[in-house]
């Protein structure tokens, strides 16, 4: 708030001094103009009475003549000194509008603003830089998550399109550039409540900055940030605990998951999707030869993944820049290029180029020499969405929707990323299970997916774990219990328990649980909110357990203890004979 006071009293001197001089005259030459008061006497007005005067004469030019009719000596003064101050209060009046139209001070006044709104912030939130495509379709999906989002974005005109859009609750935005440390500490990183920060700009030097910027201002932060090479990926992880996405990377790698287990990539990509998305369909790649369109990073990449999986390829590209490959044929992507390359025999195109009209044209060419073809297309630019639709390939690569994937699936919960790997390891075999396991509980819509530990530290498990008033183990089966109605079952799964390091893939309901144990639960956020209650509540854990819904009020909950105590010493007395 001080650069904006400071902003106002810079722009603002000289019509300041202008009108108190203005005023410093006039008043002093009304002070010392001869006046008559009523009875004829000679009479001069004090500096109180001046100031008076003008106050109201130099701003509404009204209220008449005080305290006594003025003489025509203070009547010619105050003519003068009233152009004199309109002129003054015009000058005044038209700097201020300039002020505050001018760009550097609304700027000024808005980071100010944004500031004191990231200090109020009192629920937890993410820092992303940037508001292009990947940017808004991750905050959309984090919104719909119920977290609270600063955005930091360079373009006040990319910064009004991300404001426009449907928020639940709507986003800070912060007209600055994120690659000064001043812009991202602005935006809260050093808050405790900040969980993180992502670079998703489309500059990949800047996302790196930013990564790096960020790590430094706070080491432990969660920093994600979108690069595209894999030098860049290397700086990164070199220097620290950064998450680098390659968007190029994570399609090859669901196509090499698609081709050796394609139920394992439908279940990453579903439980890593927005709350309430679809299941999605199967890919189902043919099997045979494969013409690659295009031979940069993306290309690449996806050469290297069908290389591993043992695939033969065939690539075209006109730059004559790229290194020598056999399988490369340098063509300017025509229809005797597609000829050469065996498109009319291949089994699948990829239209990887960076102009989605050379993506256009190379499919329609493809289909026309080969109607049954599996066509996928890479989509680079928001706009053409549309004439890819139109073009009905089989599968459209949006980067913007790899990386918001890749980048949910490291943030919904930490716990995820251990279930995928672990789902990888098992095959497609234990993938089916527990897709049909999660449709069966909550539906073909995306669950929500949440971890619970059991920390005998919180009072509801404390009791559970060393009290035991219900003289058995507490289960998985038991803590999928509706803490209000015991019959009935919350619409959740336990899809892996974590236990001194090892993972198990869909536990058993009546697995007894240890403390110490995780569990990463999917299903609604109705069960995950009740399901809150075990950790908090005592009484809630009893009631899963015995089905005795225990008193909570302090004179009830004593004459409980007291009926309790009671039945144990008739029991005691029986059994030793006792009438």
């Amino acid at each position: 708030m001080i650069d904006v006071i400071y902003m106002i009293l810079r722009r603002l001197r000289v019509p300041l001094i202008i009108l108190i001089a203005v005023y410093a005259i006039s008043i002093f030459g009304l002070a010392i103009a001869p006046g008559v008061d009523p009875d004829g006497n000679p009479w001069r007005m004090g500096f109180f009475h001046a100031t008076y005067v003008m106050s109201y004469t130099a701003t509404t030019i009204g209220f008449g003549e005080l305290p006594f009719p003025f003489s025509d000596q203070q009547r010619a003064w105050l003519i003068i000194t009233i152009y004199m101050s309109v002129m003054a209060w015009t000058y005044a009046v038209g700097s201020v509008f300039a002020m505050t139209t001018d760009r550097t001070f609304r700027r000024t006044v808005a980071r100010n603003v944004f500031r004191w709104q990231v200090k109020r912030l009192s629920e937890p939130f993410f820092v992303i830089c940037g508001a292009g495509r990947s940017a808004l379709a991750l905050a959309q999906a984090l919104d719909q998550l119920g977290h609270r989002l600063v955005v930091v974005e360079i373009s006040d005109e990319r910064a009004t399109r991300f404001a426009l859009n449907e928020f639940l609750s709507p986003p800070l935005i912060l007209e600055a550039d994120a690659v000064h440390p001043g812009s991202l500490k602005d935006a809260g990183i050093h808050r405790r409540i900040c969980r993180g920060v992502i670079a998703l700009t489309s500059d990949e030097r800047a996302n790196q900055t930013i990564a790096i910027g960020a790590k430094l201002l706070r080491d432990d932060i969660t920093v994600i940030a979108r690069v595209s090479d894999a030098e860049g990926a290397t700086n990164l992880h070199a220097f620290g605990d950064v998450h680098a996405i390659n968007p190029f990377q994570v399609l090859a790698t669901n196509l090499s998951l698609d081709i050796a287990a394609p139920e394992v990539l439908r279940l990453e990509d579903w439980v890593t999707a927005a709350p309430g998305t679809p299941i999605p369909t199967r890919i189902n790649l043919p099997k045979g030869k494969w013409v690659l369109v295009g031979y940069g990073r993306f290309g690449q990449t996806i050469s290297a993944t069908l290389d591993e999986s043992r695939v033969g390829w065939k690539a075209i590209d006109p730059d004559r820049a790229l290194a020598g490959e056999a399988r490369l044929l340098r063509g300017d992507n025509s229809e005797g290029s597609l000829k050469a390359a065996g498109v009319a025999r291949a089994s699948v195109l990829v239209a990887g180029t960076d102009n989605d009209t050379i993506n256009l044209s190379v499919t329609t060419i493809a289909r026309r020499l080969n109607p049954d073809i599996f066509v996928i297309i890479r989509q680079n630019q928001s706009a053409d969405r549309l004439l890819i639709d139109a073009a009905r390939a089989n599968l459209r690569v949006v980067q913007s929707q790899l990386v918001v994937r890749e980048i949910l699936q490291t943030l919904k919960t930490p716990m995820l990323g251990d279930f995928i790997t672990l789902v990888r390891q098992r095959g497609n075999t234990a993938a089916s299970q527990v897709i049909e396991h999660i449709m069966a509980t909550v539906g073909n819509a995306s669950p929500r997916n949440w971890a619970f530990h059991c920390d005998p530290t919180q009072p509801g498990l404390f009791n559970a774990f060393f009290r035991n008033r219900g003289g058995s183990a507490l289960t998985i089966e038991q803590i999928l219990r509706d803490p209000r109605h015991y019959e009935t079952r919350l619409p959740a799964l336990a899809v892996m328990l974590v236990r001194r390091g090892e993972r198990v893939l869909l536990p058993a309901p009546s697995t007894e649980l240890k403390p110490g144990d995780r569990l990463l639960f999917m299903g609604l956020e109705s069960a995950q909110r009740l399901q809150l209650n075990f950790l908090e509540d005592p009484l809630a854990v009893d009631y899963v357990r015995t089905g005795i819904q225990r008193p909570r009020g302090w004179l009830f909950r004593r004459l409980d203890a007291w009926w309790t105590l009671r039945q144990e010493r008739l029991g005691a007395r029986k059994g030793h004979g006792k009438p």
